[in-house]
């Protein structure tokens, strides 16, 4: 049976109290960069929200994602299966197999009609009518095509389901293609990442939970709130690169002095994430960090992008003059980033000014 009891009612029977909740929303909005005076509308909009039903389909994957979802530190695993969604369906979380499990799915969406949500997590192959990937007797075309039928939104977690991901590299034998190449009638959100950040699938679910609409979304559909800057931007090795000094071997004097991995093929400049901000393992650390390129995984055909340890330029130009050009895109990348900051923190003002009035 769906849930009819609203989350308020359900936290206060766990011991979760206004203020913890409040709490939550204001660590929520602050990592969407909503404003502060949003809290309480995102808090009270939780409160009086009925648990989400979703529905988690895995087709070509490697389980990453599912992965970066079970080491969330806030909200924790179970706080999100139990306290904020009901997770109907899940190839690698369900209990129940077989005919029991696609019960489970079908149930769902009878119950649920026009108001669950499907979350993806891999690509779909299509060649040879969809063949190379078969779940209870269903190809995953024809598994996502029934599922999403009565969904209210489809969210494509990890590159595979976002923009098709390794699957998709060349030579593509599976003829993998990505989830919004296939719904055309859903919105569909993609959260990018090899794997993507279990913030960023918590904040888009609670985003939509509080206010019942998604959040903003830049122009290849992903959430503006962790995919508006680059990892570049927030790089802490970011003042090396305007100053020209590079690490030239991961074994080098400036390796081991933590200079700009540019051009040891760190795509950070050109790559959309909030891995510098965020950090992983609980904030502990991310790639760059740990001493190791930003391999460009939340982008388009990332894979087939070049070498991971070739540098953005082409490699054929005069080293200096190709760092002449890195620390004069540093400065410019940080002007037009301010910029964007600026203007986007202006727009949220006004919004929130806007619904105030409303209410």
């Amino acid at each position: 049976m769906a849930e009819t009891r609203v989350l308020g009612e359900l936290l206060r029977e766990r011991g979760v109290s206004r203020r913890a909740l409040l709490k939550y929303a204001g660590w929520i909005g602050s990592l969407m960069a909503l404003p502060p005076g949003l809290a309480p509308a995102m808090a009270e909009g939780l409160a009086q929200a009925r648990r989400q039903a979703v529905i988690w389909l895995s087709f070509q994957e490697c389980t990453g994602c599912t992965e970066s979802l079970t080491r969330s530190f806030s909200p924790t695993l179970e706080e999100l299966i139990f306290d904020f969604i009901s997770l109907d369906y899940h190839h690698t979380l369900q209990a129940a197999s077989g005919e029991a499990a696609e019960a489970a799915r079908r149930r769902s969406m009878q119950e649920n009609a026009g108001k669950y949500i499907v979350v993806v997590d891999g690509s779909v192959p299509v060649a040879d009518g969809g063949v190379y990937s078969v779940i209870a007797g269903q190809s995953n075309l024809d598994m996502l095509a029934e599922t999403v039928s009565q969904a209210a939104a489809v969210v494509a977690v990890g590159t595979c389901a976002a923009f098709g991901g390794l699957p998709e590299a060349r030579p593509n034998p599976t003829g993998a293609v990505s989830i919004a190449q296939l719904v055309k009638d859903k919105p569909v959100v993609n959260i990018p990442g090899c794997p993507p950040l279990p913030q960023a699938m918590a904040g888009t679910l609670v985003h939509l939970l509080s206010f019942g609409r998604l959040p903003e979304l830049d122009a290849l559909g992903r959430p503006r709130a962790f995919f508006g800057e680059t990892i570049h931007d927030r790089c802490y090795r970011r003042p090396f690169y305007e100053r020209g000094l590079f690490a030239h071997r991961f074994d080098d004097e400036g390796a081991r002095q933590g200079w700009c991995l540019y051009e040891l093929g760190c795509k950070g400049p050109v790559t959309y994430n909030a891995c510098a901000s965020l950090k992983w393992n609980g904030g502990v650390s991310f790639p760059i960090q740990s001493g190791h390129g930003c391999i460009g995984c939340s982008e388009p055909r990332f894979w087939d992008r070049g070498g991971l340890y070739r540098p953005l330029s082409t490699g054929t130009a005069d080293t200096r003059k190709v760092i002449g050009i890195a620390a004069a895109a540093g400065v410019a990348l940080g002007a037009g980033s301010a910029l964007l900051a600026r203007r986007r923190q202006a727009e949220h003002a006004q919004q929130a000014t806007a619904e105030k009035k409303e209410t």
